[in-house]
C-alpha cells in the first residue's frame, strides 16, 4: 500500500541553520501540515490512484465545497493532489504532518512565483535592447523586429516579447530537507523554494533521483 508522499505548507522565509560540519547554510522554512485527507482516487473508479489533501481553515464555503467537504468533517481552503504509484492506505478525514520527511529527504516543491506585472522584453528575457549610439534615441529598450512584412506577414505565436511576468506556476526540483520538525509542523528546506512569504507550497517527494 502506498503512502501520500507529500504535504501542503505555507512558505514561512528564509533563514540560516549551521550544518553537523559548522558550516552555514541558507533554508527556506516552510510551516508544513498539518493537513487532512479529503479524497482518496483509485484507477477502478478516477482512472488513476491519487490523494487529495486539503490545508487551512476556511470562513466560508459554497454548497459544492461543503458537499465534498462533508466526509471529512472539516472547512479547509487549500485542496492539491497528490500521485501515487498504487491504492493506498490513508483514509478520509486521516490527518498528516511534518513526519512524513526527514532529514535528508529530497523532495520537489511546487508553488506560484512571485508576480512582477508587466514587464518589457529587457526585464522579461533579458534582451539586451538597441544601439547605445549612431543617433538612436528611442529604441533603447524596444524588442525589435517580431516578424516580416512580406513573410511570414504575421508575429510567431511564442514569440518573445512583452507581457505579463511571473505569477507562474513554478516546480523546484531535488531540493533536500534539512530537518523536519513534526512537533511544530516545521520543514527547514536547503535553498530557496518558489513564490513570496506567506504563499501556499506543495511538498512531496522527489520524482527524479539526484
Amino acid at each position: 500500500m502506498k503512502e501520500a508522499e507529500g504535504i501542503i505548507g505555507r512558505k514561512l522565509g528564509m533563514t540560516q541553520v549551521f550544518d553537523e560540519n559548522g558550516r552555514l547554510e541558507a533554508v527556506t522554512a516552510v510551516a508544513a501540515g498539518p493537513c487532512v485527507v479529503t479524497q482518496v482516487k483509485t484507477q477502478e473508479k478516477d482512472g488513476y490512484h491519487a490523494v487529495q489533501l486539503g490545508y487551512g481553515e476556511a470562513k466560508e464555503l459554497n454548497s459544492p465545497e461543503k458537499g465534498h467537504l462533508k466526509a471529512c468533517g472539516k472547512q479547509l481552503r487549500h485542496l492539491m493532489e497528490i500521485r501515487v504509484d498504487g491504492p493506498t492506505s490513508l483514509k478520509v478525514g486521516q490527518s498528516l504532518d511534518a513526519s512524513v520527511f526527514k532529514k535528508g529527504d529530497r523532495v520537489d516543491v511546487i508553488g506560484v512565483s512571485k508576480g512582477k506585472g508587466f514587464a518589457g522584453g529587457m526585464k522579461r528575457y533579458h534582451f539586451r535592447g538597441g544601439p547605445k549610439t549612431h543617433g538612436q534615441s528611442d529604441r533603447g529598450r524596444a524588442p525589435g523586429s517580431v516578424g516580416g512584412t512580406t513573410s511570414p506577414a504575421r508575429v510567431f505565436k511564442g514569440t518573445r516579447m512583452a507581457g505579463h511576468m511571473g505569477h507562474d506556476r513554478v516546480t523546484a526540483l531535488n531540493l533536500e530537507v534539512a530537518r523536519a520538525d513534526a512537533g511544530r509542523n516545521i520543514v527547514l528546506l536547503k535553498g530557496s523554494v518558489p513564490g513570496a512569504d506567506d504563499g501556499i507550497v506543495l511538498i512531496r517527494k522527489s520524482v527524479k533521483k539526484k
